[in-house]
């Protein structure tokens, strides 16, 4: 017996017949989403030793000249056109101009190739267009978003025969049709195998002819732009009781192309999502008929529905709502910069104090921090990755991050950001927080089950191939695949924690770091976090096998660490990439260092929680020999950070870019935020020197020839500047309410009675 065949059958068998009844098979919506999309980073992370060089090489996200074109022109022109409070409070809609211009400019045919009618972007002018408009209006910015993620287009390109791209593509480019897309139904949500919406086949009539095709019903929600779609991509369970098409009764979750004029289509009640009116509302079919050929590609594509979502979705998460969360961390960002430095009490700018300044550095490393890895995301979609862990873990965190940046920001602005109006300019962002944490998986289960649990088995070098073997129907087979894989498995788990021992024994000190780049200790320290990452991995699910589905704090904790190294390694890249400017230096110590204490939380929480505390000893042993890191940023370094966002100059519009900040508006809040911000940093030097003085009336200070006319007219202008940006809006009561009369004061009666 070769040495081999007595490790297979000695050693290996009895391992895996232990493994069979340890792991739970792979449902067929799991290996489905396991197969969508492909591994690219998230891949090096799960080897424990990542080369940062590869990262560092490749190319920076980058617009073509018509794509910068089209975003200074059309998309500066569509900012201008919505005004995000007549929208909220008069119309509920976009206006038919606004809509008419989306149409015409081709704005819902982004992604779709020219060759069908379409601009043919990137995935990196797709992100930009719908982070610039998200800055002006989560509306439009939405509206714009759907028809070119996750919906038929995307769908078409990828899936649908020749006849349906045909067909279709010429007539979503141009907005002739627009599109939706039904998944979502009252009793299945994350759940698609809940999912009561039906197809069955059978026979009947379509356009006066009697054909084999599907009878549906079917009751969707939350569908966004469905009370105006005419055509809508549909997912249901496919039912072929009479096995017209020889496959069996249950043909599994498939996707249809229909017109929502199809009779049995009704459409057109609308949801109120948070008070943020895009188009979205319920969907339902009641015994509708369809030919089979409108299955997306073909009655060959039948049963493949689920598995095409996941494809599309792991790439349209990295883009749509990331997007629209890096608009709102700048908008943040520079609104509460400004603001922090216009507004003061005590005679000095509330950025000064250090309370204000503790949840500006949160504001500014989040600006950053999300952009950064929004850029390297959509940068590997341009080069042909679809990185669906990846993209789970820009949906988590971008939104997540988003929502304490806007938090941080009303915090900081006070009543001038809770009492709406036209005024308001955080008002609309912090409604649609919830929005887009619950959207494109909700961000609980996102945390909890994906990133880690679905990276463990899609990303890891061996974790697919061993469950792959152990699901053989041939056993025999099965046994030689899992016997190859284990102990290739075993062999890396040794590299692995030798390398994480040296790499934790020396802190950090030799760990690898891309020769090219700067900023090595950072480097290093994702180097041997990554290391330590990838053995505490694998003996987790050693310990827990399958149970570590049901260990959802666990694998949450693993999935933040797994994400901060992703996240971490974005900022440094973006560093690199943007010729590393010294002046962003604090930001990326303080982001590195937080990320850092992170990883260090998430690290102690799954070693004391770990049920086999073996395990948890030897990864504090070989990885944490002094305990686990977890520093804090110094109260100086978040200082330097806040600062950043109240200077005018590069480095702030370096940070904040492309947003649009009304430049195209007569009157906008924005705007006027920006102007006063212009001069408050004009007058500075005067200020000062009155203050040196110990005089604070300009009056007083043009009277005793310390300041100059010029210099009382520049001061009079900031602050009339200034107290705009700080006034709040007030309505009369009888254009808020109906039942205003019921609280009219004697005063306002005589008023009344007097102008009538």
């Amino acid at each position: 017996m070769s040495f081999r065949d007595f490790r297979r059958d000695r050693i290996s068998k009895p391992i895996f017949g232990w493994a069979k009844g340890v792991m739970p098979p792979i449902s067929e919506t799991e290996r489905d989403a396991i197969d969508a999309g492909t591994v690219w980073w998230d891949g090096e992370l799960f080897t424990g030793t990542p080369d940062w060089s590869k990262l560092v090489a490749m190319k920076p996200a980058a617009l073509s000249a018509e794509e910068r074109a089209f975003m200074e022109g059309p998309v500066r022109e569509l900012c201008a056109m919505v005004d995000d409070w007549k929208l909220a409070w008069e119309d509920r809609d976009l206006p038919k101009p606004v809509w008419d211009f989306m149409r015409e400019k081709k704005f819902f045919g982004m992604i779709i190739p020219k060759a069908f009618g379409g601009l043919g972007f990137s995935n990196t002018a797709h992100s930009e267009v719908v982070r610039t408009l998200s800055s002006a209006s989560v509306v439009a910015g939405v509206t714009v978003m759907v028809p070119n993620s996750l919906g038929p287009g995307e769908l078409l390109m990828h899936f649908g025969t020749d006849a349906q791209r045909e067909h279709w593509l010429p007539r979503l480019a141009d907005g002739r049709e627009i599109p939706c897309f039904g998944l979502t139904s009252p009793e299945a949500g994350s759940d698609a195998a809940a999912m009561t919406d039906t197809g069955v086949i059978e026979y009947g009539e379509h356009e006066g002819e009697r054909v084999l095709g599907i009878r549906l019903n079917f009751e969707k929600r939350y569908i966004t732009l469905g009370p105006v779609a005419t055509v809508m991509g549909l997912a249901f369970k496919l039912l072929d009781p009479e096995n017209h098409l020889g496959g069996g009764a249950d043909r599994g979750i498939t996707v249809a192309l229909l017109p929502t004029a199809t009779p049995g289509v009704s459409h057109g009640d609308r949801h109120i999502p948070q008070f943020t009116f895009f188009q979205n509302g319920p969907l339902y079919g009641k015994d509708v008929f369809v030919p089979l050929d409108w299955v997306l590609g073909a009655p060959e594509r039948v049963g493949q529905g689920w598995k095409m979502l996941m494809t599309a979705l792991a790439a349209g998460r990295g883009i749509s709502l990331p997007s629209q969360s890096a608009a709102s961390a700048a908008m943040c960002a520079r609104a509460t910069g400004a603001y922090a430095r216009v507004r003061t009490q005590f005679n000095v700018p509330i950025g000064k104090f250090e309370g204000i300044q503790e949840p500006m550095a949160e504001i500014a490393a989040n600006a950053y921090q999300i952009d950064a890895a929004r850029r390297l995301t959509v940068a590997a979609l341009d080069e042909g990755h679809k990185p669906s862990v990846i993209s789970a873990i820009m949906k988590f965190h971008a939104t997540d991050r988003m929502r304490r940046s806007i938090e941080h920001a009303m915090d900081i602005h006070g009543g001038k950001a809770v009492i709406d109006g036209p005024k308001n300019y955080l008002g609309a962002q912090y409604r649609s927080v919830p929005i887009g944490i619950t959207v494109e998986g909700a961000n609980i289960l996102t945390r909890n089950l994906m990133i880690f649990g679905q990276g463990a088995i899609r990303s890891h070098p061996y974790m697919l191939k061993e469950l792959l073997a152990l699901s053989d129907e041939d056993g025999e087979r099965g046994l030689a695949e899992f016997d190859r894989q284990f102990w290739r498995h075993a062999g890396h788990s040794i590299v692995n924690a030798f390398r994480a021992f040296v790499r934790g024994w020396t802190g950090g000190l030799v760990s690898p770091a891309p020769a090219t780049a700067s900023m090595s200790r950072h480097w290093r320290q994702l180097s041997r976090y990554s290391a330590a990452f990838a053995l505490l991995s694998d003996l987790s699910l050693l310990t827990l096998g399958g149970a570590l589905k049901r260990k959802e704090m666990l694998s949450a904790r693993l999935g933040d660490i797994l994400a901060e190294l992703y996240l971490g390694a974005a900022v440094l890249k973006r560093f690199e990439d943007e010729g590393r400017p010294d002046a962003d230096r604090p930001l990326v110590d303080f982001i590195m260092v937080r990320g850092r204490q992170r990883m260090g939380v998430a690290f102690k929480g799954i070693l004391a929680n770990l049920p086999a505390r073996w395990a948890s000893f030897l990864v504090r042993l070989v990885a944490f020999p002094l305990g686990v890191p977890h520093p804090e940023p110094k109260d100086t370094d978040r200082s330097r950070v806040a600062e950043m966002l109240m200077e005018p100059g590069s480095q702030r519009d370096r940070l904040t870019p492309d947003i649009y900040l009304g430049e195209g508006d007569a009157e906008h809040a924005l705007k006027d935020l920006e102007h006063a911000f212009d001069l408050a940093a004009q007058v500075a030097p005067i200020e000062r020197k009155m203050r040196d003085a110990k005089v604070r009336e300009p009056e007083r200070a043009l009277e005793t020839g310390l300041i100059s006319a010029d210099e009382k007219r520049r001061l009079d202008e900031a602050q009339g500047a200034i107290a705009k940006v700080v006034a709040v809006d007030a309505f009369p009561m009888a254009e808020i309410s109906p039942l205003a009369d019921q609280h009219e004061h004697p005063s306002q009666t005589d008023r009344r009675e007097a102008a009538e």
